[in-house]
């Protein structure tokens, strides 16, 4: 069957309606049975708010009432975050107002990192599947864990537009980068085109369904997925295939899926999705999914953290500093990032969220307890008041400073190798 990718223009005044028509047009109904338990796998890039970084309220608003609209039970439908060292998921999901969006709809909230999250090992859960994978049998010769909540359910991933210093595009097969691998994720760094083949292959065997719903209202241009250049492009995506959602946002930035994108052109020749636009279905609006943004990409104004990794991961400080990234040294690298984004680039780059804010989507993001709407109004059509465009915003450092100062110690006292001891000694 040919791949399918829907893609509509939209704005706050018609944010849900469109949501719903996406959904619809992409044939989402087809793929997830409503008989199952369905995961909204959040995206949350940074816990701080990023225009382009993180899953949007709207998005995650519009998806959740599309699927109530459609008839599927709200009991069966939650929310589910992972959690990296780098990035505290609670602190995101309040400051990117989504677990605004949650409890507004008394959907169950899963942090997958939690003590009563269950987790299983991959070879039970997808047997000779794993004598298949690209890499992750060397980068894990004993194997890793997944949650076991994951099997038999569907999943719906709700990544954003953007570019990313790793991977150059990063999208629906890179969100379930966090959610399937529980420890250890900086591991694949150096592969990391090839475990999200690996995982997409696991997805396919796991769930009863998967799908995407990425969100190009802004998009995220530059060393991504956080220290952008966000921009407003009224965009939004869905598909059944990974793979061919991915393709076409690639090629709306700029990119050649292809050529560009290693992630893309593996799947595709592993034949685990389309990655050529050329043979991918548009529906919907045909003239938007063929813009092209002519992205810089996320390679060449690169952040000082960015340079670090790229020489780390794959140039010249791999040989003397990636060992200490898989023993009890690797803490380190938690606490220069942490420094590094949350000390210094966010506080010294205000000028971008400020710039952002005074757009309708800006303002609907600011003013979203004010203007959001009844979570049984399932016909709403969208925002008509997006809110007072807010005043000159002022500097808050200090805050963000002391929020960063307390990240360092949560990035050591989360560290997984910390976290791996304290389980072996019972405690």
């Amino acid at each position: 069957m040919q791949s399918k990718v829907a893609v509509l223009r939209t704005t706050p005044a018609t944010v849900l309606r469109d949501y719903h028509r996406l959904l619809n047009l992409a044939g989402y109904r087809d793929v997830l049975p409503q008989d199952r338990e369905t995961a909204l796998k959040i995206n949350i890039s940074w816990h701080f708010f990023f225009p382009a970084a993180s899953t949007t309220p709207w998005q995650l608003d519009g998806v959740i009432r599309a699927m109530k609209r459609d008839g599927y039970a709200p009991d069966r439908i939650h929310a589910c975050h992972n959690r990296t060292v780098v990035i505290d998921a609670h602190l995101g999901e309040r400051e990117n107002k989504q677990v605004n969006v949650t409890d507004a709809h008394g959907l169950r909230n899963v942090h997958l990192y939690e003590n009563e999250a269950a987790w299983i090992h991959i070879r039970d859960a997808v047997g000779d599947l794993a004598d298949r994978f690209l890499v992750l049998n060397d980068v894990y010769p004993d194997g890793f864990m997944i949650p076991k909540e994951f099997l038999g359910s569907n999943i719906i991933h709700l990544p954003t537009v953007k570019t990313h210093v790793f991977t150059t595009t990063t999208g629906a097969m890179k969100n379930a980068f966090g959610g399937l691998l529980n420890e250890h994720r900086h591991w694949t760094h150096p592969v990391i085109h090839e475990t999200l083949v690996d995982l997409l292959r696991i997805q396919q065997k796991i769930h009863s369904g998967v799908f995407a719903v990425m969100d190009g209202t802004f998009a995220g241009d530059g060393p991504g997925p956080r220290c952008m250049l966000p921009h407003v492009k009224n965009i939004i995506l869905a598909s059944a295939d990974p793979v061919a959602i991915d393709a076409v946002a690639a090629r709306l930035m700029g990119f050649d899926p292809l050529r560009d994108i290693r992630f893309i052109r593996l799947a595709h020749e592993q034949g685990l999705g389309c990655g050529d636009p050329r043979d991918i279905k548009i529906v919907g609006d045909t003239e938007a999914a063929a813009e092209n943004w002519r992205f810089a990409g996320p390679f060449r104004d690169m952040t000082f953290a960015s340079r670090m990794q790229h020489k780390i991961y794959w140039g010249p400080l791999k040989k003397p500093l990636e060992w200490s990234l898989k023993t009890i040294l690797a803490p380190w690298s938690y606490v220069a990032s942490v420094l590094y984004h949350d000390a210094f680039w966010y506080p010294t780059h205000q000028e971008r969220v400020h710039a952002i804010l005074h757009s309708e989507w800006g303002r609907l993001f600011r003013n979203w307890d004010a203007v959001a709407l009844p979570p049984d109004d399932l016909a709403a059509a969208g925002f008509a008041d997006v809110g007072p465009d807010p005043a000159e915003l002022k500097k808050d450092s200090a805050r963000l400073l002391k929020t960063a100062l307390r990240l360092v110690g949560t990035s050591i006292a989360q560290a997984p190798e910390f976290d791996a001891r304290r389980r072996r000694h019972g405690r």
